[in-house]
């Protein structure tokens, strides 16, 4: 299992929305990582997901009703002994039920004993998600120690599209992996913050098919965005070549190509922005020139390709915050892939790279040997311009994610 979690007990709620489907996939996901997986859907779920569906996916029975299995006192004790509740899809009138702690049927009485994290994803129609009832009935689930998941936006029932869409399965599972591992790894602490994040790996064309590039799979800058906007936040992610099937929910993507590229996005993006984070993986260097044909081989082989230096996008953020371009209060964070060599080890090149940046936090990875790059864990120490230095255990990215950003919000409050 992943982050070395033991075999643990899942309650996963299931309301009356037509995103019910895909909570089939959400019980799989935590099934086959091996937990005990109990379903509870709302009368209204079973019209459109049938209780056989729930339990040959889970492998336990399933019921809606607080009479139903009396002799077990089903309604005090699924919600005592779980270690994880699911509510997906969170419809408007079950979150309203929850938040006035009505106990009318199996699901809400169970939500009024669990004591384990909470975790309700929202799915509706967006005039729903933003009427100020629902609004309100979220902050005091958030009051009440809940988390409420921000939703995705995009096509809804029928025509209409906007925000209120569910989260795709994957990512609900996730943040529940995330919950079980780290109970308290997503306060809503950074509401109203803009936070700018690059991601994955940059391309650098050397003729129409090919190009350089490198490892990175955008994992770590993914895991970010997707972290920071369930903590809050307004989320701009500024993606290159990633190997991520999907855009996280509640984040505005941006696509591009090449070094120069992303310097353009992130200097013209990073004037709005409360938070920058440099997770990208850029490209040193560039080809100085890119033929207009594909490159034949020939007889003599490739020719040389000559090289220039790409822009230092970190270097510069910093620069223009000195410039007052971006403003004094802007926290920027650097990521550093290191190597030890004959000149030192992975720590010793990070504080050195964090002196000639100029960052307030740079997180340090140590790569190679299928560490960090294309891989679903990582490890590393976030260092701070005031010399702190903080180990980040090995384990998910979603998890390393949670960590880094409490530093982050922890220097959002303290400047």
């Amino acid at each position: 299992m992943s982050d070395g979690l033991a075999r643990r007990r899942i309650l996963v709620g299931v309301g009356g929305g037509i995103a019910a489907y895909k909570v089939c996939s959400v019980i799989r996901h935590f099934t086959e990582a091996g937990h005990d997986v109990r379903v509870i859907p709302t009368r209204s779920a079973l019209r459109f997901v049938g209780a056989a569906t729930f339990e040959a996916l889970s492998g336990n029975p399933v019921t809606t009703e607080v009479f139903d299995d009396v002799d077990e006192v089903a309604h005090v004790a699924l919600g005592r002994e779980a270690d994880l509740v699911v509510i997906a899809p969170a419809t408007a009138d079950l979150m309203a039920r929850a938040a006035a702690g009505r106990a009318d049927d199996l699901l809400t009485a169970s939500l009024l004993t669990a004591r384990c994290p909470v975790l309700f994803v929202p799915a509706m129609h967006t005039e729903m998600w933003e009427h100020p009832a629902t609004e309100a009935n979220v902050a005091t689930l958030r009051a009440h120690g809940a988390t409420v998941a921000t939703p995705a936006s995009g096509r809804l029932t029928g025509a209409d599209t906007g925000a209120g869409r569910l989260p795709e399965p994957t990512e609900i599972g996730l943040l529940g992996d995330l919950l079980l591992t780290r109970a308290d790894a997503l306060p809503y602490d950074l509401a109203g913050r803009r936070v700018l994040i690059s991601a994955g790996g940059t391309r650098e064309a050397l003729d129409p098919v090919r190009y350089l590039g490198n490892h990175s799979s955008g994992k770590q800058g993914y895991a970010l965005a997707r972290v920071a906007a369930q903590r809050g936040a307004h989320v701009t992610l500024v993606s290159g070549a990633v190997s991520e099937p999907g855009e996280p929910a509640a984040v505005d993507v941006v696509h591009i190509d090449s070094a120069r590229d992303l310097a353009r996005e992130m200097q013209e993006r990073a004037a709005a922005a409360d938070v920058v984070i440099m997770a990208a993986a850029v490209a040193d260097f560039r080809p100085t020139a890119v033929a207009g044909a594909k490159i034949k081989k020939g007889d003599q082989g490739p020719a040389p390709i000559e090289l220039a230096t790409n822009p230092d996008i970190l270097a510069g953020l910093v620069q223009a915050r000195r410039d007052g371009v971006i403003p004094v209060s802007t926290v920027i964070v650097g990521f550093a892939a290191e190597t030890g060599d004959a000149d030192g080890g992975v720590l010793d090149h990070g504080r050195a790279k964090l002196r000639r940046k100029g960052c307030d936090l740079l997180v340090v990875n140590a790569v190679g040997e299928g560490r960090a790059f294309g891989t679903e864990d990582n490890a590393g120490w976030i260092l701070t311009s005031e010399g702190a230095e903080t180990a980040l255990p090995f384990g998910s990215k979603t998890l390393m994610a949670s960590r880094i950003l409490d530093e982050v919000a922890s220097v959002v409050r303290d400047s």
